[in-house]
């Protein structure tokens, strides 16, 4: 069996990759690291909200307009207990 990469998959592999970038820039080049991280997280920052907000973790636009009946939500064992 496989394994399919899937959208998110490459998600989590950018920011990792954005984020070591800055790591690498900061040892190996004379820009400071902080200065090389900080901008390289600002690309992960970008990557994450693409992922929220530009292709989010919804099967289609329909899913974002079904109400949750609150007898339809789970809830740990004694969490409501007084």
């Amino acid at each position: 069996m496989d394994y399919q990469w899937q959208y998110y998959d490459l998600v989590l592999l950018g920011i990792v990759a954005a984020m070591a970038t800055g790591v690498v820039v900061g040892v190996a080049t004379p820009v400071a690291a902080t200065t090389s991280v900080t901008a390289t997280s600002l690309v992960a920052v970008g990557i994450m909200g693409h992922g929220l907000f530009v292709r989010g973790p919804v099967d289609s636009v329909d899913d974002l307009t079904d109400e949750v009946e609150p007898e339809e939500v789970p809830v740990a064992p004694g969490a409501l207990a007084d």
